[in-house]
C-alpha cells in the first residue's frame, strides 16, 4: 500500500508559477491603536523607528523590535518636543511624529554595480591580519544596502525573503528620510541615556543619536574630522587585542574598528567614531571613545567642525 502525503507536506510548483514568500512585517498599512509598543518584531515598531529617524532622532538600526534603543529614541524625541519624558509610546508621540499622515514607509531600490563592490566573505578577526589588507569593506551586498538605509541586515533580508541581492534586482527598503542639516555649536554626551545630543547656536536640538560611551566626564572640543580614517592600534595606550603587542595600522573601511568617520577630540586617543557592528551599541562597551552607527556619525560629521564643544554628562 502506498503511503499518503498530507497537503501541508506536499509542495507543488507548477510550470510558470512564482514561489512567493511573505516579508517579516507588513508596512503597507500601519495604524497605532494606543499603548506601549508590543513585544517581538512588529510593523508598528518598525514604523515608529522610521518616523523617529526622519525626525532626526536616531533609533540606531531599524529592525522592528521594541527595546532599549527604541525607548531611548522616544525619550529623545519627547525631550525635543517638550513632552513628558518617559520613553513610552503614546498618542501624543504618534501624532507629533506625523504617524496619522505619514508617507510610505517603504520604497523600491534597484541594486547597482556599485552595491556589488564588496568583499564577499567575512573579514579576519585578528588585527594583525586586518593590517595586511588594503581596505575593510562591506562583506556582502546585503550588509552594504542595510547600512545605506539604516536597517538591520536581518530585517532587510526578512523584508526581501526571495531576494538574491544581485545587480539589477529590485528590492524593498525603508525610507529613513533625508539627512539632517545645520551647524552644530555644541554636543552633549549623556552617559545615563546613552545618547549624543547636538545643539545649534540657539541651543535648539538639531539631532539626537544613540551611542556607546567609554569616556569620563571630560569637556573636550573637536579638533578635526576625518572621513574614511585608518586606525592605529596601540596596545600600550588603548587595549590589548588577541596576541598583538605591536603598533598596527589598520586600513579604512566601514568594517574597521572606527567605521567610516573619526571625530577627533582634544583629549589624546579620544574621539567620536563609527562602528562595524551597529546593532551592538546597547550591548557592548567602547574603549574610551564614543561609538555610533556609521550613518549617524557621517551625518553628525557633516554638521560639526573644529572647536565644537563636547561635554560628557552623567
Amino acid at each position: 500500500m502506498k503511503p499518503t502525503l498530507s497537503i501541508p507536506a506536499l509542495l507543488l510548483i507548477l510550470p510558470g508559477s512564482v514561489l512567493m514568500a511573505e516579508p517579516v512585517v507588513d508596512l503597507t498599512d500601519v495604524s497605532y491603536d494606543g499603548g506601549a509598543l508590543p513585544d517581538g518584531q512588529t510593523a508598528i515598531t518598525a514604523a515608529v523607528q522610521i518616523l523617529l529617524d526622519r525626525a532626526g532622532v536616531s533609533p540606531s538600526v531599524i529592525d522592528g523590535y521594541a527595546g532599549g534603543m527604541s525607548t531611548s529614541a522616544i525619550s529623545g524625541f519627547e525631550l525635543r518636543e517638550g513632552l513628558p519624558v518617559d520613553g513610552e509610546m503614546d498618542q501624543d508621540v504618534w501624532d507629533r511624529l506625523g504617524g496619522p499622515d505619514a508617507d510610505a514607509y517603504l520604497q523600491d531600490y534597484t541594486i547597482t554595480a556599485d552595491d556589488m563592490d564588496v568583499r564577499g566573505s567575512p573579514l579576519p578577526d585578528d588585527y594583525s591580519d586586518l593590517a595586511e589588507l588594503d581596505a575593510l569593506p562591506f562583506t556582502s551586498v546585503a550588509e552594504a544596502i542595510a547600512e545605506q538605509f539604516h536597517m538591520d541586515q536581518e530585517f532587510l533580508e526578512g523584508m526581501n525573503p526571495a531576494a538574491s541581492f544581485v545587480e539589477g534586482e529590485t528590492i524593498v527598503v525603508v525610507d529613513p528620510g533625508e539627512d539632517k542639516s545645520g551647524e552644530v555649536a555644541r554636543i552633549e554626551i549623556r552617559k545615563a541615556d546613552q545618547r549624543l545630543v547636538a545643539f545649534d547656536e540657539d541651543d535648539d536640538i538639531i539631532s539626537n543619536y544613540p551611542v556607546a560611551v567609554g569616556s569620563d566626564q571630560t569637556p573636550s572640543p573637536v579638533e578635526a574630522v576625518a572621513v574614511g580614517p585608518t586606525y592605529t592600534y596601540q596596545p600600550d595606550v588603548n587595549f590589548q587585542q588577541g596576541e598583538n603587542n605591536e603598533v598596527l595600522t589598520l586600513p579604512p573601511g566601514p568594517n574597521g574598528p572606527v567605521g567610516m568617520v573619526w571625530i577627533d577630540l582634544s583629549k589624546p586617543t579620544y574621539g567620536i567614531h563609527g562602528t562595524p557592528e551597529p546593532a551592538s551599541l546597547f550591548s557592548a562597551a567602547s574603549h574610551g571613545c564614543v561609538r555610533m552607527t556609521n550613518w549617524d556619525v557621517m551625518e553628525l560629521a557633516e554638521m560639526t567642525g573644529q572647536g565644537v564643544t563636547v561635554e560628557f554628562v552623567e
